[in-house]
């Protein structure tokens, strides 16, 4: 999978972990992955975001390593490079067209599904528990919630022992799932607070908005990106990438380098089209 997406072993590797990551500097980039033995798209799925994140990392420019302006802008626009390589090209259907054979070349049990049975599959939607494997429509219900809760932390609206019971309300609220008793798959599942990152969650919906808007300018530069897609002719979006989003590292605030690359600022209306193509038309 990484390497068909263009991960280069010969300056990094992966590795198995418990929660995907990906981590490494100039030249070696390291990333991980995890798998379950009954769902082989899940582990794809974060095989093809933590690329992302290695991808973007692997096209800073060179000629600014080590200067803060040589770094990736922040974690919204980090985000978008992961998400639009799970999202917007693994999860498409016509580059599962082209990656299915490869599928079923080496797990024998997914030959009895078609391309379009697994990318079907792939894109169920149920609420869930878990943050990180919630589907991309109820992901940005799963943001709200911590965000809320941040909120009312720092401005001293609730105190720390009320988190709990907080968490099931919200819970109840927007996904229709309670946690009560349930800290593991709770407040307690994320390890972002334990270490401090507080106010980092947003940057995963930001990054979802940002991905749709960034291909979708793709598009309209590569009015072929399908055909792209299908024949799994990575580079050009890569190439397209670096040029756009990589190569210019923290020399642009987050919203000039949105603007550079798609014409304008972050415009959630990108990511509304996008899911409505998927889930409702199933365009791709």
């Amino acid at each position: 999978m990484s390497s068909v997406l263009g991960f280069d072993f010969n300056s990094g590797r992966i590795e198995e972990s418990s929660h995907p990551f990906s981590t490494g500097e100039y030249g070696d980039h390291r990333i991980t992955s995890r798998y379950r033995d009954n769902d082989f798209i899940e582990a794809l799925k974060a095989t093809a975001h933590e690329t992302g994140h290695a991808a973007y990392e692997s096209g800073l420019p060179l000629k600014w390593k080590n200067l803060p302006v040589g770094q990736a802008r922040n974690m919204s626009i980090h985000e978008s490079q992961s998400l639009l390589f799970e999202k917007q090209i693994f999860l498409s259907k016509p580059f599962m067209r082209f990656f299915s054979p490869v599928v079923h070349s080496h797990l024998r049990a997914s030959r009895g599904f078609d391309c379009e049975q697994i990318w079907l599959n792939s894109l169920k939607v149920q609420p869930s528990f878990i943050r990180v494997e919630a589907d991309e429509l109820s992901y940005p219900l799963h943001v709200i919630i911590r965000y809320e809760i941040e909120s009312a932390l720092i401005n001293k609206t609730m105190e720390p022992q009320n988190l709990p019971d907080s968490w099931d309300e919200k819970m109840k609220t927007y996904l229709g799932l309670s946690t009560e008793g349930n800290y593991k798959d709770g407040c307690l599942q994320d390890i972002h607070w334990t270490d401090g990152s507080f106010g980092y969650f947003p940057a995963y919906t930001l990054g979802a908005l940002n991905s749709a808007q960034i291909f979708a300018a793709f598009h309209r530069d590569h009015s072929d990106w399908q055909e792209l897609l299908g024949k799994g002719k990575i580079d050009v979006i890569r190439d397209w990438l670096k040029n756009k989003i990589w190569s210019q590292g923290r020399l642009l605030e987050s919203q000039d380098l949105m603007h550079q690359a798609t014409g304008e600022g972050t415009n959630p209306q990108y990511f509304l089209n996008y899911i409505n193509d998927r889930y409702l038309e199933e365009r791709y």
